[in-house]
């Protein structure tokens, strides 16, 4: 395969933000055409229950007025005993709190709000965010859990059955919008980090002006069809780990980088681990355990993956190991050796 081949077949983080732009600035011609004609939004002080909750660091705060009130915010629901779709949301949105820098607690801000506040206190909070090393300006939260309820009704992010056990499907538990606008987006929590970063740092801040931005259809780049092994380590392994991929290690560094793992590690262990981590966990692995010590006692997620997708996962880390070790040049010394 060619190198130009190469380039097209392989796109990196840029080129996926290229995309994510293109396909906004469609979204946001047509939302400030309709936006002129709409009415005055109806999720004001008088649809938001102003809500006490405590923060991290004890601090009692208001839904409305402290929170929400004319600010573009990013509110998802976790509870950190949660082994699969919360520390993949925490991980998500921790790499789009890193693309938008100091903004975080300026003019974007960041609520991840507890179901399980009996749990969850201000100090298991606190070392929830430590644990996944998160920087200033995001607020993890707990209360009265009627309260929260309420609030999850309110932001259409309530699913029956998660609060009792019955059912873990609560991915979809992340909420975008501008309250002094009345624009408000539900989004995946595994989607593109600088696509989300986009929506909150521009988007939801200027959605009723025409867009500047020049570019169109006929620039974007072309796009090839992702294997889905590929598809699943972007939107679910990327929150964590890199590829050798040392241009974004600083917003992935929550686990190892894999490139290699296919090669250092058994494959039947690492079919496993992918498939029930909770499970090796606790029943003492010595590997298990001792990458969960070596990454600041966080647990690997259960990622919930079938056996034909950890095979097609494992394929495609294999893969990139032997295409990128391929571009290493090789030196005097190494061939000397």
């Amino acid at each position: 395969m060619n190198k130009a081949v190469q380039e097209v077949n392989h796109m990196g983080w840029k080129t996926w933000m290229a995309l994510g732009q293109a396909l906004l600035l469609s979204c946001e011609v047509a939302l400030a055409a309709v936006g002129e004609n709409q009415p005055a939004q109806p999720w004001g002080q008088d649809y938001f229950p102003n809500t006490p909750l405590i923060n991290q660091e004890g601090q009692t705060l208001r839904f409305f007025d402290d929170l929400i009130k004319d600010k573009v915010v990013a509110i998802n629901f976790i509870f950190t005993t949660c082994t699969d779709s919360c520390p993949l949301e925490t991980a998500r949105l921790r790499q789009v709190q890193k693309l938008l820098g100091d903004r975080v607690g300026r003019d974007v801000f960041f609520y991840s709000i507890s179901i399980d506040p009996q749990t969850d206190t201000p100090e298991a909070l606190k070392h929830y965010a430590e644990k996944f090393k998160i920087g200033p300006g995001w607020q993890f939260l707990t209360g009265n859990k009627d309260d929260i309820t309420e609030l999850r009704q309110k932001l259409g992010l309530f699913i029956k059955g998660v609060d009792d056990g019955q059912t873990k499907d609560h991915n979809l538990s992340l909420i975008i919008g501008n309250q002094s606008t009345g624009r408000w987006m539900k989004a995946s929590p595994m989607e593109n980090p600088y696509v989300l970063a986009d929506r909150l740092g521009q988007s939801l801040h200027n959605w009723k002006l025409a867009s500047a931005n020049t570019n169109d259809y006929a620039s974007a780049p072309t796009v090839r069809q992702p294997s889905v092994g590929e598809q699943i380590y972007r939107t679910r392994c990327a929150s964590c780990h890199t590829l050798g991929d040392t241009e974004h290690a600083g917003m992935r560094n929550i686990g190892p980088d894999l490139l290699g793992v296919t090669r250092q590690r058994d494959r039947a262990w690492l079919t496993r681990w992918i498939k029930e981590p909770n499970v090796m966990l606790e029943e003492k692995d010595p590997l298990a355990l001792q990458l969960y010590e070596q990454y600041n006692r966080l647990a690997m997620p259960n990622l919930r993956l079938g056996e034909v997708e950890i095979s097609a996962l494992l394929s495609y880390l294999d893969e990139e190991t032997e295409r990128l070790q391929q571009q290493v040049p090789i030196t005097t010394s190494q061939t000397g050796s």
